[in-house]
């Protein structure tokens, strides 16, 4: 990037899971970050190295004022669980923030979407891709970044996992956890965000970010029980149970937030698989975590469950450890 221009970087999504994990390491590299939030509350905070400023990116002047004087932008922002017609609205809001992007002179915008399924993309997935798109055709150098599962403390993935893991001893398997996906750890994932800031890159281009590891739905939650010492759960498959209707038990015993949850479930029915590792190795990151590892940093970052799903994981991981003396 051109060194006349001040270091800083607008960083979209500052409150998220990805994005709070991403701040601190995009300032330990020497950028001055700029965090966008809807909580003045939140802005009035200091944080070395960072400025947060409010702002709601769906809205266009608030979207120039806060692209002033940045060099490039993390676009971390998504409208699911937000209401009916999120996917026009996460497209339209796409195209007014490479509009003001370009205006405003950026030299990298980089966006963090999803991997495009052997099948039909779930309205989730769609989005995602469609945003990609929108922002990777604009005047501004985009690049495109696509994850499946992200596993960390703070991720809605990796909770419904670890909390259908502790809390459900017997579980009724649908056929569609039998698509396989690639999980990566939120520890890989911002250093592939860091590093796409300022990777060389003549024009707007997509890469897969995949984890080491090809698992299925069903290996995944085998390996989150092994990691939790709990026995795995015990499966019943029932072919006809679709993502849909799965959805609601997902609602009963996991804390995810449903509505965000339910889109993320429907997008299991098809193999979520990487065409390649090409970023990996274009940054020299060539060492991944594995699921196994982690699933156990995202484990050990947790404090105790409250609540009456608290003493039941509690009464169940007791019954384990009985069963195994």
């Amino acid at each position: 990037m051109d060194d006349a221009w001040p270091k800083k970087i607008l960083l979209t999504g500052a409150t998220g899971f990805v994005g709070s994990a991403v701040e601190p390491t995009l300032v330990a590299a020497g950028w001055a970050v700029r965090s966008v939030t809807r909580q003045a509350r939140r802005a009035r905070q200091p944080a070395p190295g960072v400025e947060w400023v409010v702002g709601d990116i769906a809205r266009s002047a608030d979207v120039a004022r806060v692209l002033d004087g940045v060099r490039a932008a993390l676009y971390l922002v998504h409208e699911m669980g937000q209401g009916p017609n999120f996917e026009q609205r996460e497209v339209d809001e796409a195209g007014r923030f490479a509009e003001a992007a370009a205006r405003a002179g950026l030299e990298r915008i980089v966006y963090l979407g999803g991997v495009a399924p052997v099948g039909e993309a779930s309205p989730h997935l769609h989005s995602r891709l469609a945003v990609g798109e929108t922002l990777r055709s604009g005047r501004v150098p985009t690049i495109e970044l696509r994850a499946s599962m992200i596993i960390g403390h703070g991720s809605l993935s990796w909770l419904i996992v670890r909390d259908l893991v502790a809390r459900l001893p017997v579980m009724v398997l649908p056929s569609w956890l039998r698509s396989r996906t690639e999980p990566v750890a939120i520890d890989d994932v911002v250093v592939a965000l860091v590093a796409a800031v300022d990777v060389p890159a003549g024009a707007s281009a997509s890469f897969d970010l995949p984890g080491p590891d090809v698992l299925s739905g069903r290996q995944i939650l085998e390996e989150a029980a092994r990691q939790m010492h709990l026995a795995p759960p015990l499966a019943i498959e029932v072919p006809v149970l679709t993502p849909r209707l799965s959805s609601h038990w997902v609602r009963f015993v996991t804390r995810a937030d449903w509505s965000v949850a339910r889109e993320v479930v429907v997008g299991l029915t098809h193999d979520l698989l990487a065409h390649d590792d090409r970023f990996w190795r274009d940054i020299g990151h060539t060492h991944r975590l594995s699921f196994g590892e982690a699933a156990s940093r995202a484990l050990a970052a947790e404090g105790p469950t409250p609540g009456a799903w608290g003493f039941i994981e509690r009464v169940l991981k007791q019954q384990h450890r009985h069963a195994r003396a």
